[in-house]
Parts: C-alpha cells; sequence; structure tokens
C-alpha cells in the first residue's frame, strides 16, 4: 500500500485523458482575465456527491486557479435524512419488524450519541434489520416471509424515487412490507440555500446528472433566470467536470448566464417523463425536513392517497415531526450546504472516521466527508 500524491494523481488524470490539459489551460486563461475584472474568488458548487468524488479522486481542485475554488453542495441524500427516522426504525426492529435498508444508510446515526445509534448497531444487538440492493429485494424479501412485517427505509433523491414509485404503481408490493419515505427534492434546496444563506454567495453551480436524467436539465433553468448564476449540467468523467467550469467561467467572463447541458449523452432537457409521470402520481410533494438545516418548502415526498396504506407514518400513526438532530460538535449541515470544509470539523479523522462514523457526512460515499477522508491523499 502506497499513498498516491497530487502530482500522481494529476499524472494519471492527463495520460488517461490527453484533452484535459488544453482544458485546463483555458480555465486558467478565462480565470486570468476575470482576476482583472475585480474576480478575486469564484465559487462553483458541484450539486452531487458523485461530483464530487471526482473533484476530488483526481485531484482537479489543484488544478484550478487561485481565484476559482470548487465547494461541495447538498449532493448526499444519507447525509440529510432525519436522525429521528433512524430512532423509529430501530424501535420497530426491537418490535419484531425486519426493517430493510441500503447499504450506505445502515449505518446512519439517529439521534442517539451513544449506544444503539444505527442499523448496523441494532443487527449487532440481534434485531432484524437487513442490508438489499434494491426496492425488489425488498419485495422479494416479504414475499418469502408472508407472516412477518418489513419496512423499507427509502433514502434518495429524484433518482431513486422512481424505483419504488413503479413496483407500487405496478401494485406487486405485497401488504406486510411499508415504506418510510425519506425522499427528498433537489431544486427546492437548492433555492433554499441560495435565498436563506446569501453567505454561500455562489457564482456557478454544476448540476447533478443523475438527478437531471429523470427531472430534466429544464429543472434548473430557475438558476440562471432568477439568480443570474451559470449552471452545467455535468457527467462525471474528469473531462465532463473540467468542461463544466470551462463553460461557468465563459458565461461568467461575457456576463451571459445561462443553463447548458454537459450530460446530454443521458440527460435531455424534459428528462425521464415516463418515470416522473408515475413518480408524481405515486408520491405528493410537501415541505419537508432536512437533517440539521431544517423544513425546506416542497422538497419531500409522501405517499399519494391511493398509495398511503404502505406509508409507514400513516399506517402505524406517528407523526412525521422535525426533531432537533444535529450532533454536538459535527459541522455535518454546513458542509453539505457548503459554508464549511469537513476539515473545518474539529472531529473530522479524530472521534468521526469512515469505520466509526459519529456524523452523517461520512457514512455514506457520497458524503463529503466520507469522500475527503478516502480519497485526500488516495491509498491504493
Amino acid at each position: 500500500m502506497y499513498i498516491v500524491s497530487i502530482e500522481e494523481k494529476i499524472k494519471n488524470l492527463y495520460e488517461k485523458n490527453p484533452q484535459a490539459n488544453i482544458i485546463v489551460d483555458k480555465i486558467h486563461r478565462y480565470a486570468e482575465k476575470l482576476s482583472g475584472k475585480g474576480y478575486n474568488n469564484i465559487k462553483i458548487m458541484n450539486f452531487c456527491g458523485t461530483h464530487e468524488w471526482t473533484i476530488t479522486h483526481y485531484g482537479l481542485r489543484s488544478l484550478m486557479p487561485d481565484n476559482v475554488e470548487l465547494i461541495a453542495g447538498p449532493g448526499c441524500p444519507v447525509c440529510i435524512t432525519p436522525g429521528y427516522y433512524v430512532d423509529l426504525l430501530i424501535k420497530l426492529s426491537m418490535e419484531n419488524y425486519t426493517v430493510l435498508s441500503y447499504g450506505d444508510s445502515y449505518k446512519l446515526p439517529g439521534t442517539k450519541l451513544r449506544g444503539v445509534r444505527s442499523l448496523f448497531d441494532a443487527k449487532i444487538r440481534g434485531w432484524d434489520t437487513r442490508i438489499v440492493y434494491s426496492f425488489l429485494d425488498a419485495i422479494k424479501t416479504a414475499h418469502k416471509n408472508p407472516d412477518r412485517k418489513h419496512v423499507f427505509f427509502a433514502v434518495g433523491f429524484e433518482t431513486t424515487m422512481p424505483t419504488t414509485a413503479l413496483p407500487l404503481y405496478q401494485g406487486i408490493v405485497p401488504k406486510n412490507l411499508l415504506i418510510l419515505s425519506a425522499y427528498r427534492l433537489t431544486p427546492p434546496i437548492m433555492k433554499y440555500l441560495l435565498d436563506e444563506k446569501p453567505e454561500a454567495r455562489l457564482d456557478g453551480i454544476i448540476a447533478p446528472g443523475h438527478v437531471s436524467a429523470v427531472i430534466g436539465s429544464n429543472a434548473w433553468s430557475f438558476l440562471p433566470r432568477d439568480y443570474s448564476i451559470p449552471t452545467v449540467v455535468a457527467g462525471f468523467e474528469p473531462i465532463d467536470v473540467l468542461l463544466a467550469i470551462l463553460y461557468i467561467l465563459k458565461m461568467i467572463y461575457e456576463q451571459k448566464p445561462m443553463l447548458v447541458n454537459e450530460y446530454t449523452r443521458v440527460v435531455k432537457p424534459e428528462g425521464n417523463t415516463i418515470a416522473k409521470k408515475i413518480m408524481y402520481s405515486v408520491y405528493s410533494v410537501v415541505d419537508s425536513y432536512w437533517r440539521g438545516i431544517g423544513v425546506v418548502k416542497s422538497s419531500g415526498a409522501i405517499h399519494s392517497e391511493k398509495y398511503r396504506e404502505y406509508d409507514l407514518f400513516h399506517n402505524l400513526g406517528f407523526e412525521d415531526k422535525p426533531v432537533d438532530d444535529k450532533l454536538p460538535g459535527c459541522k455535518c449541515p454546513e458542509v453539505t450546504l457548503g459554508l464549511a470544509k469537513p476539515t473545518d470539523c474539529p472531529l473530522f479523522m479524530k472521534r468521526c472516521t469512515p469505520n466509526n462514523p459519529y456524523g452523517p457526512c461520512m457514512v455514506s460515499v457520497e458524503g463529503t466527508c466520507r469522500i475527503w477522508a478516502e480519497n485526500l491523499p488516495v491509498k491504493l
């Protein structure tokens, strides 16, 4: 095992992507021109955990001019999932429910500081919590055990909403499988950030490719239209991200904020219209709580009336009421909104590590703290 230095990472990047050198050179030229116009701190936010992984893993920040800062934004659905959801699921596992969860939310901490903090901890205690790879796996598990009650922990953004919406729409979900919908919608959190956190002061936004494949690039048109912020929907290769940065700098220089779809090989302006139709027939949009951040208008999804019998809160009579779940000392909410870096947190790589996460941003592979912990530098 050895440590890959920034120099080695850049060398590998250029060897695999010869055109990257040309793009980086153009980025520097535009940045120099903008510096001459007084742009001394250009903040570009990426809005996807995979974009942050690409930027960090390939050392793209080290290629940026001094006046260009790449900021990680709210790109991790696990990081913003309410901690009291975990508390509730742990309680149900103690009451003979089988709790089914994706692997990246299995170690998500609830609101407790010690003891049984996660579904993983509950498993250690002997309670029935399991990892599944898809909602279809959850359906198969429930079918195989018809006399047992099951709950699926549905965590995600618009990318994964169709995976639960379609089986419900098709009527193939068994009655012994309830769903705790922790889905959150992404455009509303960006509006919240720009309206409620002016200190963020963003100059450009790299919009998420996976989400946009479902909701469409046009879903981000409000950013240049209402906020005059250049926005690029980008793919996930290093070249995609570098091109997005170049396009943003060019728009800033020309003072022509627009929406650019760099990821045309996957993303359409209108998105996946069939998936959206099914999603919004199964789910209704509501105001929802984001962990450590607050209630964000029209940012959540609950089951519509026709499918309400599968909704955990409706079926069991629990109230989805926000609870203060910001963990003491943890800066995950600030990191999620781009107001702090992982290294600003006093717990980072001390009390909070990938093997023993204290805060939610260290749990998922899309969490900024986890990405920084595993890629600064890269270990081989």
